[in-house]
């Protein structure tokens, strides 16, 4: 398959890269450490990858920001913010691409554990992680031509705790969180939450 992978050069979308380009052809973009740059935050910047990407099978985003915040320190343009981009920008993903898609296609999108085990400071990210979940439950019952959508909800990476000084212990490596990636795409569930057991 050809897949679209946004978010490459993060600490997933490598993993996810490693985990697939030995089966698959990774059509790598990012913000801006990619040859294809998005900003999912935009919708055009959304449609310009499309056109530039070319044919595809499959799209996985494992990018997406939401602001961390408590709920009184988060203004009108944090909100905006989170939602702009982590979830819009991957629901339009979606809008943008089922069209362009092949027959059979699949959509991957990027949740998160917050959706379900919110921490203080955590609400923004938790309302777009638990939004994308319904969405993608949503979305799979309408999606046309044997298109598949799933979102894939990673605890916290071992290896993005131990670059914070962090117990990585408290984690999960992340080769672990790109098997689920390899699980959604590869499968043939829709409207499923991968995270870990």
């Amino acid at each position: 398959m050809r897949i679209l992978l946004i978010g490459a050069t993060g600490t997933i979308g490598r993993a996810v890269a490693a985990e697939l380009s030995p089966r698959h052809e990774i059509v790598p973009a990012s913000r801006s450490r990619a040859a294809l740059k998005v900003d999912l935050a935009d919708p055009e910047s959304i449609r310009a990858l499309y056109r530039e990407a070319g044919p595809l099978d499959a799209v996985i985003c494992a990018a997406g920001r939401s602001r961390p915040g408590a709920l009184e320190m988060l203004d009108d343009a944090a909100w905006s913010a989170s939602l702009a981009n982590k979830l819009m920008g991957q629901i339009n993903l979606v809008r943008f691409g089922m069209d362009l898609l092949s027959e059979r296609g699949s959509f991957t999108l990027t949740g998160g554990m917050l959706a379900h085990d919110p921490s203080p400071g955590s609400v923004a990210i938790a309302t777009v992680n638990a939004a994308l979940e319904g969405f993608v439950r949503g979305a799979a019952l309408d999606l046309p031509r044997g298109l598949r959508v799933n979102l894939v909800s990673p605890p916290w990476v071992s290896e993005t705790l131990l670059a914070r000084g962090m117990d990585p212990e408290l984690g999960t490596p992340v080769a672990q969180i790109a098997a689920l990636y390899a699980a959604s795409l590869e499968g043939g569930s829709s409207g499923t939450v991968f995270d870990m057991p």
